[in-house]
């Protein structure tokens, strides 16, 4: 008897190195609100980084300027992949509130084709300037334009890993509220990317070629 109370004890005692299953997230859960505070964080990195750009963006070093470098059709067309990605992540969210997971799984791979395409393009734009002589260590522009722009990439670079993960834990656990809540934080960060894209067209390219 006591050798089989010692066992069972043993058996409760022994240490547990992850949980398999879904821990009870409850009602009020802090989890969104946790997120609406790292997205104003970020708002901070990108406040700061705009500041130093406009700081340092009219300083050329008798390098190229804007009206030199950027290609504003290819620009353009970068900026309609990324807003088309937004589009359809809120055809993906409209999916998940119906319960569809087939139809969540096409949106959310549409939106991760529209993301991969402007990483590609942003991609080919970095190599070209490069390529051109026009490298951050060229001039203050060049370097604030590439810590801006590139910031701004890595952030959709991490948000396409993580859009992946999603796809695969709806793959393998359907549209649960773990889940869900999951996928709106995506979303909200999805969205803010785009929100940030538009400030760098404009502040950037925008303005850049009217200097």
């Amino acid at each position: 008897m006591s050798t089989t109370l010692t066992a069972e004890r043993s058996r409760s005692q022994a240490p547990v190195f992850h949980v398999v299953e879904e821990h009870a997230h409850p009602e009020g859960s802090s989890t969104m609100l946790g997120f609406w505070i790292y997205l104003m964080s970020d708002c901070l990195i990108f406040a700061v980084l705009f500041a130093t750009y406009g700081v340092l963006g009219g300083n050329y070093a008798a390098g190229p300027s804007p009206k030199d470098l950027f290609d504003l059709p290819l620009v353009a067309l970068n900026t309609a992949m990324l807003l088309f990605s937004s589009i359809t992540y809120g055809f993906a969210m409209l999916a998940m509130e119906k319960g569809r997971v087939s139809q969540t799984q096409l949106w959310l791979a549409v939106t991760g084709l529209f993301g991969a395409a402007f990483l590609a393009i942003e991609l080919y734009e970095f190599a070209h300037l490069i390529h051109i002589g026009a490298t951050p260590q060229r001039s203050a522009f060049l370097s604030s334009f590439f810590t801006l722009v590139g910031t701004h990439g890595l952030h959709v670079t991490f948000g396409l890993v993580w859009l992946v993960t999603l796809m695969v834990q709806v793959n393998k656990r359907g549209l649960i509220p773990a889940n869900r809540r999951r996928l709106m934080c995506l979303s909200l960060f999805w969205h803010f990317l785009d929100v940030i894209w538009i400030g760098v067209f404009t502040f950037v390219y925008l303005m850049g070629m009217l200097r």
